[in-house]
């Protein structure tokens, strides 16, 4: 901690008047929790210093030595919270043990995040990794749901519904233009550059808001970011928003598809032009990575029961282990695109907001690493190029596939975790108690009964 930063701090919350200091930190599945703190003289110093204790086990952590740890404030991140009556300031928090050196908690995804964006230079020679998430989600009027030893259901009221697909919907047709708007001003206050924002093909409501890069720990940030902005802002217009994967039977699944490359000597380190989407060595390696792990990366990237009911093929679902600059069911794709050189980049496409977006990133960059280290070619692995608009039979029978569902992505974790192991980052206990969570989730699911069951066997 410098005392410059201090000062700045200070001077923040003497100017604006602030009443309350607020510590924010996600649970291991990616839910974000705070706790706030009135202010008093001396009250950052004492943070810096002591932080705040909390029971770690009420996040989902697993108890390596006590569930005891600390949350401490990470300077860089304060940020005025637009959606508290009392001035409030907000910071994400580093999450460390109570030990007399406050050593950091290996579980903690933004410590995990740093240790990736390090060894991204250690073992590439690569300065820095810049990441561009797609917000896809849902604004419906009003939602309804509950589960119960005797009932079970949902039920979902939308403002919109079209005859045809709704991509780039205009107004007066497209109900929440003005949302956006809105949730867009809330974005860039907030240190979060908007690209541009949309209607979504989902003919029921479905939205899309695409942001500018960051580095990995910031774009992880600013995911979680994201999501406490759309949700409090729905909650102010009584709207109902949702992430969920696939919210609705038949309509188009929402992801968060996630544009990355990597930067030496502050210019992009994957453009060679030329080469096929002007991608070098380098960009392929971090691709063929990617793919090689792309079943194990699934767990983290899909990790609810919902993500697989967006994953199937139609609907542009990114299924196939492929890459290529056409074939929208490809799990990377470059974009055709990009004419600025410093651009030059790949999306990856299946991942989704129900992800933990610290071990997401950071695991998919672990994967392009491994890609790097052992030279990955996903040409010589059959990956690709493929530039086919759809996969025929001919072409399934001889390409690698994403997971089905969650128990195929635990599956592949298992057998395929050495590369998240690269140096201690991902540990034992981190993926055991991963494992162990997501198959609660699939036993809870399989367990319960299905209002369709009920449609296609109660009177059988």
């Amino acid at each position: 901690m410098s005392d410059t930063n201090l000062q700045k701090i200070n001077s923040m919350i003497k100017k604006h008047e602030i009443e309350f200091i607020d510590l924010k930190a996600i649970d291991l599945v990616g839910r974000l929790h705070h706790i706030s703190l009135p202010v008093y003289p001396g009250i950052m110093k004492k943070l810096m210093k002591e932080g705040v204790g909390f029971d770690g086990s009420s996040y989902g952590f697993r108890k390596v030595e006590n569930s005891d740890m600390i949350l401490i404030p990470d300077l860089e991140t304060a940020a005025i919270d637009p959606f508290r009556e009392a001035q409030t300031l907000s910071f994400y928090s580093h999450i460390v043990l109570t030990d007399d050196a406050h050593s950091p908690f290996s579980q903690d995804g933004r410590y995990i995040a740093k240790r990736v964006q390090q060894l991204l230079k250690e073992k590439t020679g690569v300065d820095q990794s810049w990441w561009g998430p797609e917000f896809e989600f849902y604004i419906f009027s009003k939602v309804d749901y509950d589960t119960r030893t005797a009932s079970s259901y949902y039920y979902v009221e939308h403002e919109e519904e079209f005859n045809h697909k709704a991509y780039h919907a205009a107004n007066p047709f497209d109900l929440y233009d003005d949302f956006r708007d809105e949730a867009s001003r809330y974005f860039n206050q907030n240190g979060i550059d908007v690209k541009y924002h949309h209607h979504e093909v989902g003919d029921r409501g479905q939205q899309e808001i695409e942001t500018y890069f960051s580095n990995l720990l910031a774009s992880a940030d600013n995911i979680v970011t994201a999501k406490y902005i759309l949700f409090n802002l729905a909650k102010e217009k009584d709207l109902a928003l949702t992430f969920m994967p696939k919210p609705m039977y038949q309509q188009s699944g929402n992801g968060m598809h996630l544009h990355m490359y990597c930067t030496k000597n502050g210019r992009n380190a994957f453009y060679k032009k030329g080469e096929y989407g002007n991608i070098n060595d380098l960009g392929r390696y971090f691709i063929g990575g990617m793919l090689k792990h792309g079943a194990a990366l699934s767990a983290f990237t899909n990790p609810s029961t919902n993500s697989y009911k967006r994953l199937v093929p139609g609907f542009e679902a990114p299924v196939a282990l492929t890459y290529g600059r056409g074939n929208r069911a490809s799990a990377i794709r470059i974009p055709k695109y990009i004419s600025n050189p410093q651009e030059t980049r790949f999306e990856y496409r299946p991942p989704d907001a129900t992800a933990n977006p610290y071990l997401c990133l950071s695991a998919m960059l672990l994967a392009g690493i491994d890609g790097v280290v052992n030279k990955i070619d996903p040409v010589k692995e059959g990956f690709g190029p493929f530039d086919k608009k759809d996969i025929d039979k001919e072409d399934a029978a001889h390409i690698k596939f994403l997971p089905r569902n969650l128990t195929e992505a635990l599956d592949a974790l298992k057998a395929d975790n050495d590369f998240l192991r690269l140096d201690g980052v991902f540990t034992d206990e981190l993926l055991d108690q991963w494992v162990k969570i997501k198959e609660d989730e699939i036993k809870a699911i399989g367990t319960m009964p299905h209002p369709f069951e009920y449609k296609m066997y109660f009177t059988l």
